[in-house]
This record gives C-alpha cells, sequence and structure tokens, in this order.
C-alpha cells in the first residue's frame, strides 16, 4: 500500500501547512519572509504533535487561478517547501491550488516531497472558478518524463465544486484508480471543515479495491473515532488550529490531542470496523 511506503505506515495522519498569501495574489502582504516564518512555526507544531506527514498547500492565496499559478507562487512555494524540509523529518507533499497538478509535481521533483493533492484530477467539476477538468493523462505522462517516484493523491468529487451531469461516487472512485491511476483518494464533505459522511466513506472504500481512502476535510477530536473507521487515512487542517479556527495557527495541543485520539481508532480498526458493518 502507497501510505505505508511513504509514511510507514497503513492509516496516517497528515496535517496541513496553510501558507499565508503568496506573491501575486489577492492578498499578498509583501513579506515573503514572513510567509515563510509562519509555515516553519506550523510545520515544527505538527511535527511536535506526531502527524506522520505534512501536505502545503497555497491556502489563503483564494481567489484561486483555476489551474496555473504565478510564477511568482512556484517560486516561493519551492522556496518554502525547501525550508520545512530541511526542518522537519517527515514526508512533505504539495497541493497547488485551485488545480495546478503540473506545478506540484515539478516543485515535488526539485526538493524531493514525497506526495502531491489533485482536487480535480479526472472528470469535469463546476466551481467557484469555473469548469475545471481533469487532466489524469497529462499529469502521469509529467510525472514519467520528470523521472520521478511521487504519488498521485486524487480527491473524488472534491468540496467546493459539483459534477456535471449525476454525480455517482462508486463509478468516479472506479474512475479515478482504474482509468486515472490514482496512487491514493481522497473523500471531503461539501465544503472546508465538513466531513465526508459514513455511508461515501464505505462506499469509496469498497470501489477502491485496496487503493488507500483518505478523509481529506472535516476530521476532528470527536468525529474521527467514526470516520477513521472507514477510511485507511486522514488529511486534517481546521480542528488543530487554535480555537478550530481556520485563520488562526497550527496549536500543537489540539495536534496531540488529534493524533492520540486518532491512533486509539486506528488500534481498534478490524473490531471497529466490523461493528460499524454489522
Amino acid at each position: 500500500m502507497i501510505t505505508e511506503q511513504i509514511f510507514g505506515k497503513k492509516n496516517p495522519i497528515i496535517g496541513v501547512v496553510h501558507l499565508l498569501p503568496l506573491p501575486t495574489s489577492a492578498r499578498w502582504g509583501g513579506d515573503l519572509e514572513a510567509v515563510m516564518e509562519r509555515a516553519e512555526q506550523e510545520a515544527t507544531a505538527l511535527a511536535a504533535g506526531g502527524v506522520d506527514g505534512i501536505i502545503i498547500e497555497n491556502f489563503f492565496d483564494a481567489p484561486f487561478t483555476k489551474d496555473k499559478v504565478d510564477p511568482a507562487v512556484v517560486s516561493a512555494m519551492t522556496l518554502i517547501v525547501d525550508r520545512i524540509m530541511n526542518l522537519v523529518m517527515l514526508p512533505i507533499g504539495l497541493n497547488v491550488l485551485r488545480n495546478d497538478a503540473m506545478t506540484a509535481l515539478a516543485i515535488a521533483s526539485c526538493v524531493g516531497a514525497k506526495f502531491i493533492r489533485v482536487n480535480v484530477y479526472t472528470g469535469v467539476m463546476a466551481t467557484d472558478q469555473g469548469l475545471i477538468e481533469g487532466k489524469a493523462h497529462d499529469i502521469q505522462r509529467y510525472r514519467r518524463e520528470l523521472g520521478q517516484d511521487i504519488a498521485i493523491f486524487a480527491d473524488v468529487l472534491v468540496k467546493h465544486a459539483r459534477p456535471l451531469g449525476s454525480p455517482n461516487l462508486t463509478n468516479a472512485v472506479k474512475d479515478t484508480i482504474e482509468r486515472g491511476l490514482a496512487d491514493a483518494v481522497i473523500l471531503s464533505g461539501w465544503a472546508t471543515g465538513l466531513p465526508p459522511n459514513l455511508e461515501d466513506l464505505e462506499l469509496a472504500q469498497q470501489a477502491a479495491n485496496g487503493t488507500p481512502v483518505l478523509i481529506g476535510s472535516g476530521a476532528d477530536i470527536d468525529n474521527i473515532s467514526e470516520l477513521m473507521g472507514c477510511a485507511d487515512g486522514v488529511i486534517v487542517a481546521s480542528s488543530i488550529k487554535r480555537k478550530g479556527d481556520i485563520n488562526e495557527t497550527i496549536d500543537p495541543t489540539r495536534v496531540s490531542q488529534f493524533v492520540e485520539a486518532a491512533g486509539e481508532v486506528v488500534e481498534k480498526k478490524p473490531e471497529k470496523v466490523k461493528e460499524m458493518r454489522s
């Protein structure tokens, strides 16, 4: 399983570093060093709290471009990711929002990051940036050209978006894995901070047939026992920030509490899954 290869365990907890606005974004503040310092502080807090990996994304660059980000964003993210990789000894991934998987792959290949997250990998989604088309073929080809073993974690029916036509989760998961060749799939709620429902997680796991299914949003200390019982890992951000506020910084205490709660579920996972499906 790809999660074991990257994180050394089947059920990883992946914390998110939300970067402050980067150059050319609408809210760019003009001080890249301040952006770097906050990113380093958050990565350190995540590592100290016991997460198994970190994903770095340009979250505060909203409103996002639909696909290609500005070269200044590419440069800034490369510098920041490289600094974090020299600071913490954890697997690092990237998500270049809204959907610039090529840039994510390019940065990852240069700095040695292990995985990327792609919001729209297959299919067509109506988003606040307009229609976004999945480019699985181009992404797979570019990864091969780069010659790097970078895992692709692909969202299925991603948050803040609606599919064109009638959504079918089972088919979407199968297409993402079997036709798109994603290494893992991610399931989220409808928006940032909202969790996927348990029925969808179970359907996704059945359709994934052994490919890891990760929780992509909405996990917290109160619901992780239910969610993790139906998933192979979790990406967590909002609930481990101070006061649970997405705009605040990472709270090391919240991180350690979340990691402990998720760890307890993983230890009981076979029994939990059996109980939930009985």
